[in-house]
């Protein structure tokens, strides 16, 4: 902002304003010879309220990085960290923030009206950014005294300063971290104090309430509800409220105070495997497919196959073998009988393109325009047979080995097993 008359006039007409409305809602109640009134005017004089203030501003400090919200009764560094210069990385952090972040504040909940007053803007830019760039004109709206104006300048500038050397808390979390060599040596470590990243929660906070309760969002949702078109919208599921300060959430922060003390956590789970329903199985001509590409079927088949790799040669690994075909089987019974649960019928789909003995195994309200297959449990058993020595072969497993003929005798029986079972299905 230039020094000019009109600059300096616009800002000091500004700040004057707003100390004339902190003093209006104090003395709104109060009888004109009230004792407590003319001492109001006085304390909100111009000159007086900003020397005040100058001097209250110390009990503040501007920060992206807050210590309060990890043990409101921390006494510690805080930090400010404007987003370009943190260190870049492709981990989500503050780093992502764009220029138009918030920034937080900390200290005397009694001292907050100073940092309202450092955030009145005049032509886009705030009364802190001017003090912090050391603006001619800001200077010259504060006071006529430009060694006094100059005071006050620094004074306010020196919100975003921690003004001690960097310090930690018996209560503040601490971390040591091995950077040296010697993890006996006390000297080989960096003592790390995590801060709360207090700009970056509130960037958080805006964009989800936006997502959940803004007026857009809720369109879409009713659109999805109404089977309309409408915009694309984002949900948040398994969201966690951490509430920080209680009843006073102000005496963690100004940021945590405008959220109420909310602070959304995202959901950091491992993905729940939850079984698909079973479905018709359309534009395929194999079932054996479908089968092969169950998560059972899968696991004892990569089983089955490493056990039949083992140089062993003992009871308990045809045992294991044999627990794994039977595993196989069992999965087939399985398969089938999900299918057949179906609307009876769902095979006559036109995009059904199984064959009619994999239809008569798996829909009993199939339908032919000839008689239905007879044989069909037999067709069953083959199928799976071959897809299983398939498998085999794909491993480099020759079924002419001695022991893979015991086992085509085990699975021989097996198989005469399950066929019954079909034919009673």
């Amino acid at each position: 902002m230039t020094n000019t008359p009109q600059g300096t006039g616009a800002l000091r007409q500004l700040m004057q304003g707003f100390i004339a409305e902190r003093l209006q809602s104090k003395v709104e109640k109060l009888a004109p010879d009230d004792p407590r009134y003319e001492k109001l005017q006085q304390q909100y004089q111009y000159a007086n309220w900003l020397e005040d203030a100058a001097r209250r501003v110390s009990q503040l400090q501007v920060v992206t990085h807050s210590l309060k919200a990890v043990h409101p009764d921390a006494r510690g560094t805080n930090l400010f960290v404007e987003p370009d210069n943190l260190n870049q990385h492709p981990l989500i952090g503050s780093h992502l923030l764009d220029d138009n972040f918030a920034p937080d504040v900390v200290g005397n909940a009694a001292a907050l009206d100073v940092y309202k007053f450092l955030k009145l803007e005049q032509d886009g830019a705030s009364l802190l950014s001017l003090a912090k760039a050391g603006d001619a004109a800001f200077k010259a709206a504060l006071s006529d005294n430009p060694e006094q104006a100059d005071a006050w300048c620094s004074a306010f500038a020196g919100i975003t300063e921690g003004g001690t050397a960097p310090s930690s808390h018996s209560r503040a979390k601490q971390l040591y971290w091995l950077v040296g060599e010697d993890p006996t040596d006390n000297d080989d470590y960096h003592l790390l104090a995590p801060l709360h990243a207090t700009s970056l929660t509130h960037r958080i906070f805006t964009e989800l309430n936006e997502c959940r309760f803004g007026d857009a969002f809720k369109a879409a949702r009713q659109a999805r509800r109404d089977k309309k078109e409408g915009q694309p919208y984002y949900d948040y599921p398994n969201l966690a409220v951490r509430k920080l300060g209680g009843t006073k959430p102000q005496n963690i922060s100004q940021l945590n105070s405008e959220r109420g003390g909310v602070n959304y956590q995202l959901a950091s789970l491992p993905p729940v495997w939850r079984t698909q329903a079973v479905r018709p199985i359309y534009n395929t001509d194999s079932a054996i497919g479908s089968y092969h590409r169950r998560q059972n079927v899968r696991q004892a088949l990569k089983q089955l196959l490493r056990l039949l790799k083992t140089a062993a040669d003992n009871m308990r690994v045809h045992l294991l073998i044999d627990e794994q075909i039977d595993t196989l089987l069992d999965e087939l019974i399985l398969f089938s009988a999900e299918l057949r649960s179906l609307t009876p019928g769902w095979s006559n789909h036109p995009d059904c393109r199984l064959l009619d003995w994999q239809r008569c195994w798996l829909d009993s309200g199939a339908e032919f325009d000839e008689e239905p297959p007879t044989q069909w449990t037999t067709e069953v058993c083959r199928s799976f047979a071959l897809w299983l020595n398939q498998q085999l072969k794909n491993a480099d497993l020759l079924t002419a080995d001695q022991e893979h003929n015991e086992w085509a005798r085990r699975m021989k029986k097996r198989l005469h097993e399950l066929e019954e079972e079909l034919q009673h299905d």
